[in-house]
């Protein structure tokens, strides 16, 4: 049994904050000038690393944070510093630094964690889990999740014949965009985290 209702709304709260569509730029700008066969392997390698993130998070999250002392203004203060270098290397050509690390680095960071599984899909997914209290409910909200992420899976994997399309050009447009959407994201989360701990949440 499934709690439809639930499962919507897990679905659309991560869709919005994992952000498929926003995701594809910077996909198309990391994995630019490696191999189509390459790139597949790193879109289904973020997916799984963010779900993994994720999955951790949303069993032992509160464990975790409570041990090591940290708040989540301070996980979202270093999720938005990291991704804030990374926007910083694709907006003044230095993205080739990830192009050269290997295929597994850019899938796992950035584009597995913080990209995906970011401070605001792993609190998301820690209240949902909160609110469990059946079965079915658990079932939701682990459909939701693994809905997002195939959703995630798509968006990467099906964008590859955009790179193709758009060529050399196209792909320096694409990497200057993502660079200024990454660097907003960034700021928003350093932004966010700052408010809390003058508010006194951290």
């Amino acid at each position: 049994m499934v709690e439809h209702v639930l499962l919507v709304e897990v679905f659309v709260t991560l869709f919005v904050i994992m952000d498929p569509v926003g995701t594809v730029p910077i996909f198309l700008s990391l994995t630019a000038g490696r191999s189509p066969a390459t790139a597949r392997r790193a879109a289904w390698q973020a997916v799984a690393v963010s779900f993994l993130v994720i999955t951790l998070f949303a069993f032992f999250g509160q464990q975790i944070f409570n041990y090591l002392h940290i708040s989540l203004p301070a996980l979202q203060c270093a999720g938005g510093l990291l991704l804030l270098l990374v926007a910083l290397e694709l907006l003044t050509g230095k993205e080739e630094e990830h192009k050269a690390s290997g295929d597994a680095n850019i899938a796992l960071v950035p584009l597995g964690t913080p990209l995906l599984a970011g401070p605001g899909a792993i609190v998301a997914t820690m209240l949902f889990v909160q609110d469990i209290d059946d079965w079915a409910s658990g079932i939701s909200v682990a459909l939701g999740i693994v809905a997002v992420h195939l959703a995630l899976w798509a968006a990467m994997r099906y964008s590859l014949p955009i790179l193709r399309l758009i060529r050399e050009s196209g792909v320096l447009l694409v990497t200057r965009i993502a660079g200024l959407l990454l660097s907003a994201i960034a700021v928003q989360l350093v932004a966010d985290a700052v408010r809390a701990f003058i508010a006194g949440e951290g």
